[in-house]
């Protein structure tokens, strides 16, 4: 696998009357990981949809390595982009090798069998997620946390240039959230993911893009962009912001109840 660049350029998604994206622009160079953040609603979904070809934008262009998506054939963008979607399908009557298997199939012909080589790919996918254990199971027989890890393990087998991933944290334990993305930051692929987690985005993006109503209002390095002013703004939450000392990314604390009070009043003396 090698990176590809993704260019997004002033790409504006409307569904009816409502607006979901407007003049949005943003670039994933080769090898970057590029966290999407922002409040539910704010448009990332939509953005990665018309990214991995499913919402064809209103105006604006996709461009991985310099090509328009959106003209590409479908099985040169296969080949070059994978995803991991938030509304994947659940039913699927097929064994968890079965599943993962299907990311090979961009990689040969219609009837082609799994040779040696795809089956050590899709252990060695099932096993970077701690999933090798549930290669034989019912993928419609897993919990929510065991199918996401699952999904990325096809993704990784279709060894795609461009990973796009909508929220692959969700339904995880905080091991396995943490051991996903560490597979993430260190595939030499490109890598845009929207997160909720501030602190796992700080800890693992390159680069941030914020959104909120359908528009970036804030982007760079996660040091840069995450702020207590930003997060005010944005998310309506006060919190504060720190240095990690074994890190050095920025740690997020949310204060609760809308931030600090101010002291009472002490009662009037009374008798």
């Amino acid at each position: 696998m090698k990176g590809s660049r993704l260019v997004v350029e002033g790409v504006t998604l409307t569904a009816g009357a409502r607006r979901l994206a407007e003049d949005v622009s943003l670039t994933a160079e080769r090898g970057e990981v590029v966290g999407l953040i922002g409040p539910n609603g704010s448009g990332k979904s939509s953005l990665l949809r018309c990214v991995y070809r499913i919402l064809r934008p209103d105006s604006g262009t996709v461009r991985v390595d310099g090509a328009d998506a959106w003209t590409l054939p479908v099985r040169q963008v296969a080949r070059t982009l994978a995803a991991v979607v938030q509304d994947a399908a659940t039913d699927v009557d097929l064994a968890v090798r079965e599943v993962v298997a299907m990311g090979r199939a961009p990689h040969k012909r219609l009837l082609d069998g799994d040779t040696a080589d795809d089956r050590r790919l899709i252990a060695s996918s099932l096993a970077a997620v701690d999933a090798l254990h549930l290669a034989d199971r019912p993928y419609d027989r897993l919990s929510g946390g065991e199918r996401q890890r699952v999904l990325v393990a096809r993704a990784l087998t279709q060894q795609p240039a461009l990973l796009v991933l909508d929220e692959p944290t969700n339904h995880l334990d905080i091991r396995h959230q943490l051991d996903i993305l560490g597979v993430l930051r260190r595939l030499p692929a490109t890598v845009l993911v929207a997160l909720h987690d501030l602190n796992l985005a700080a800890g693992f993006c390159d680069r941030l893009y914020v959104l909120c109503d359908g528009r970036v209002v804030a982007s760079g390095p996660p040091a840069d962009v995450l702020t207590p002013a930003l997060l005010q703004e944005v998310y309506g939450v006060d919190a504060e912001v720190a240095v990690h000392p074994r890190t050095g990314t920025p740690q997020v604390t949310f204060l609760p109840g809308g931030g600090p009070r101010p002291p009472a009043a002490p009662h009037p003396a009374t008798g």
